[in-house]
């Protein structure tokens, strides 16, 4: 029986032309070749199973080739390929550093260079996993690196370029080679799978080249791997089965139950996505990367950065369609932060099943925030618009588009109303108040719900012209009403206690540490002493105000913070320090020690 030998080694690329998805570097090294313009030390670095030992063997060849073809390629029939073809050419020789590091190895290695090749014009030195020699042995290499004879030519090979002295890399020519595109990849495949007459699909051999992340030797071994699994019959299903990845079906059907805010159908499918081995993490990102294609997949201009087969491209294009934009971005949120969380949390499962319900309720999430949005632009669709009244001649003019306004009667009235037409008050209660430049417009509290509700500053906005509603407006005039400072006071040290009471011991500290100062125009100083002060004040001032101004009566009142300079107690430690503060407060006090001969101690 004929010995097997698996296609990563039968099918090595022995001519630049045959090289897949380096085409940058295949032509550099052949114009390089055309022009006699070869460097005398190569560095090939990148990811693993990209290509660089090969190329660095097809360059080696082709340097010595004594029958070069038109197109830059070695013939494969003259002496010097076929003895390197053989193994036994004394022109060519590959060095493991990762089994020969030490300062020896580079010195015998060194001595090989001095002798000159016996046939051919070049010797090559091919030193693969250069990153593994040892820093005596970079050290010993420098010399020789940087002044070879011009008959010696070094092309080093590495996957980790970060761990290469500088002073190697700046002694070379640096070739990084890119990982494999997918589509190559999935073509090399077929073209291989042809001539081994294997039978294929094409969403099989490419999910072979996503598994394999753009390692080609990857690939070919898993298509090994799949043509003995299959019985040389490679589909969809048997790449699935063999290299336990999660079928595209899953994420379509569990998008579908989301979109559907179908809960138990969510929760159902990863049960089954359980049972059949795979991991909470392993599918929660799986589905972050499903969010990402069906993002990719609803503009035409990322349409390419789908790295799928044809057949599961119109998948999610016919997806893509009946998903917004809006439920992607937070669902991939979800699924990050779930990413995030699952190896912290104790109940992994928990954590994913969560995500999958919160993602559920994100289509009525946004409908509310849609319908929230319309409301505000169109609050007539709430609130029917109320029937304009006749209005007397002496009206004034801003009123004369718009209805009498009713007086709420208060056992303590907060603001005087000014409509001088006395009106019977509607069954929809509103609020009016005196309006005085500048205004300050509100929205119309339920009264027949709350009828002793107070207006909140959160809810007013600037009037500064007239509103393009019709929906008449209910103005908060600024009332100026005059307080004591004892008045203030009162009310002042009234709301710190309400802090204490609700546990905001940082606001209560800051309004008792330091006594208000009442400037002119209503405008309160509060002293703090840092910028944590200044932000706590700014985040309660609204509420602060809100209750100052209803009990004052006076919606001139602001509050600003000031900085005071925070004076530091220095602090006597020694018996020094504290008998020189005592002598400094009684001088009489240093004439009697010394009288007495008395000591500090």
């Amino acid at each position: 029986m004929e010995n097997f030998i698996v296609s990563a080694r039968k099918y090595r690329p022995v001519t630049f032309e045959s090289v897949v998805g380096q085409q940058h570097i295949t032509n550099t090294l052949k114009n390089a070749i055309k022009n006699n313009q070869l460097a005398q030390a190569f560095l090939f670095c990148g990811p693993r199973g990209v290509g660089k030992t090969t190329c660095a063997r097809i360059l080696a060849k082709t340097i010595n080739c004594q029958n070069l073809s038109a197109n830059i390629e070695p013939c494969g029939q003259c002496d010097s390929c076929r003895s390197f073809q053989n193994g036994n050419s004394f022109n060519i020789h590959e060095l493991d550093a990762a089994s020969n590091n030490s300062v020896d190895d580079i010195r015998s290695l060194i001595e090989q260079v001095r002798i000159p090749p016996q046939a051919g014009k070049y010797k090559i030195y091919i030193i693969d996993e250069v990153h593994m020699l040892s820093q005596a042995a970079f050290n010993a290499f420098l010399k020789t690196l940087e002044e070879p004879p011009n008959y010696a030519i070094f092309i080093l090979a590495t996957t980790e370029k970060h761990k290469i002295l500088p002073t190697i890399l700046s002694r070379c020519q640096i070739f990084d080679f890119n990982r494999i595109r997918v589509e190559d990849m999935a073509a090399h495949l077929a073209s291989i799978a042809n001539k081994e007459n294997v039978n294929f699909d094409q969403d099989g051999l490419h999910l072979i080249a996503q598994k394999a992340d753009g390692g080609l030797r990857d690939a070919l071994s898993m298509f090994d791997q799949i043509v003995s699994f299959s019985n040389r019959n490679v589909t969809y299903k048997s790449v699935i089965d063999n290299l336990n990845i999660l079928d595209y079906d899953y994420y379509f059907r569990i998008t579908d139950a989301l979109l559907a805010q179908d809960v138990a159908g969510a929760l159902v499918i990863f049960d089954d996505i359980l049972a059949n081995g795979f991991d909470g993490n392993h599918f929660i990102n799986g589905l972050a990367s499903h969010f990402r294609n069906l993002l990719v997949g609803k503009d035409p201009a990322t349409l390419k950065l789908l790295e799928v087969s044809e057949g599961i491209r119109q998948k999610y294009l016919q997806q893509s369609q009946a998903v917004s934009v809006s439920f992607l971005l937070s669902a991939l949120s979800i699924a990050n932060q779930c990413d995030l969380n699952y190896k912290l949390s104790k109940n992994q499962r928990l954590q994913v099943e969560l995500s999958l319900i919160k993602m559920c309720h994100i289509a009525s999430a946004l409908d509310l925030t849609v319908s929230d949005e319309a409301l505000k632009k169109k609050p007539d669709a709430v609130a029917p618009k109320p029937e304009p009244q006749p209005v007397k001649e002496q009206a004034a003019p801003v009123q004369e588009t718009q209805p009498p306004l009713p007086v709420v009667k208060e056992p303590e009235p907060v603001y005087a109303a000014t409509n001088n037409q006395p009106e019977k008050p509607s069954e929809a209660t509103s609020l009016e108040v005196t309006a005085v430049k500048p205004k300050i417009v509100i929205q119309k509290p339920n009264l027949s719900a709350a009828p002793s509700i107070i207006p909140n500053l959160n809810d007013l906005t600037s009037n500064t012209g007239p509103q393009a509603s019709d929906e008449p407006q209910y103005i908060i005039g600024e009332n100026r009403n005059p307080f004591t400072q004892d008045e203030f006071l009162k009310l002042w040290n009234q709301y710190a206690n309400q802090a204490k009471e609700q546990a905001k011991l940082n606001l209560f500290t800051l309004m008792t540490a330091n006594a208000p100062v009442l400037k002119e125009d209503f405008i309160i100083e509060v002293c703090i002493e840092n910028k944590i002060q200044e932000n706590l004040l700014l985040n309660e001032k609204i509420d602060l105000l809100n209750f100052l101004r209803v009990k004052l009566q006076n919606f001139a009142i602001d509050v600003i913070p000031r900085q005071v300079e925070q004076t530091v107690k220095k602090r006597l430690y020694t018996s020094t320090e504290k008998y020189q503060h005592m002598v400094e407060k009684n001088p009489v006090l240093e004439e009697f020690r010394k009288r007495f001969n008395l000591g500090l101690e």
